[in-house]
């Protein structure tokens, strides 16, 4: 089922650029791979998209997982409702730029394909805020019309998506903190039940002791 490699696969090493993935690339997790290809998605000036997995046969866990370009494929084409409505941008140019990490015995997550080159200009968001084109190695027409309105909604999702990842951040640190203080709640409701039974307890010994009392 794993596609043959092309001549656009970078078989990189080691000792390639600082930041950039290589085949042998290891990662502690399927997740630590996404945040990493993400990150240099960012980097690069393109988003990343979650694409296919495989599971394993003895328990069903995810082993096999691809990372791509949101243009990787073609949208498929659908017929219009009406002729009114302005045909929806292309956001899919059949991009072939991928990681493919996989799970091994040792639990590691290693880099098994890696395709560099993009067939689509990328567009990177600077430090200072500034916005910019850069051009893939892959020559590209350009066309002074559309694509800027294009390029600056690339620019405008990637805004979003970076902004969505902070709130999750956000998100993900308040859930741990109300998790602190529910397990804290939970210590304090058990001590509480501990010295309610102490106390009923006692009272049950003195009960007794008042009635051993009064029959003698």
């Amino acid at each position: 089922m794993m596609e043959n490699v092309n001549d656009q696969e970078m078989a990189v090493t080691k000792g390639s650029s600082d930041g950039e993935p290589y085949l042998g690339m290891e990662f502690e997790s399927e997740e630590a791979a996404k945040v990493f290809y993400d990150a240099y998605a960012t980097h690069m000036g393109f988003i990343m998209r979650v694409d296919a997995f495989r599971r394993s046969m003895r328990d069903g866990k995810v082993v096999w997982r691809r990372l791509v370009c949101n243009k990787e494929g073609f949208r498929k084409l659908r017929p219009r409702r009406s002729e009114n409505r302005k045909p929806r941008a292309v956001t899919r140019e059949g991009c072939k730029a991928m990681i493919v990490v996989k799970k091994e015995k040792t639990g590691k997550w290693v880099v098994t394909r890696f395709v560099k080159e993009h067939n689509h200009p990328l567009v990177a968001i600077p430090a200072n805020g500034r916005r910019s084109v850069l051009l893939s190695q892959t020559p590209v027409a350009q066309d002074t019309g559309p694509s800027v309105n294009y390029d600056e909604k690339d620019v405008k999702i990637r805004e979003l998506t970076a902004e969505l990842q902070r709130e999750r951040k956000r998100s993900a640190a308040y859930q741990e903190q109300l998790e602190m203080v529910l397990r804290d709640m939970e210590n304090h409701s058990h001590h509480l039940s501990r010295n309610i039974d102490d106390i009923v307890q006692s009272v049950k010994q003195i009960e007794a002791k008042r009635i051993a009392a009064s029959h003698c």
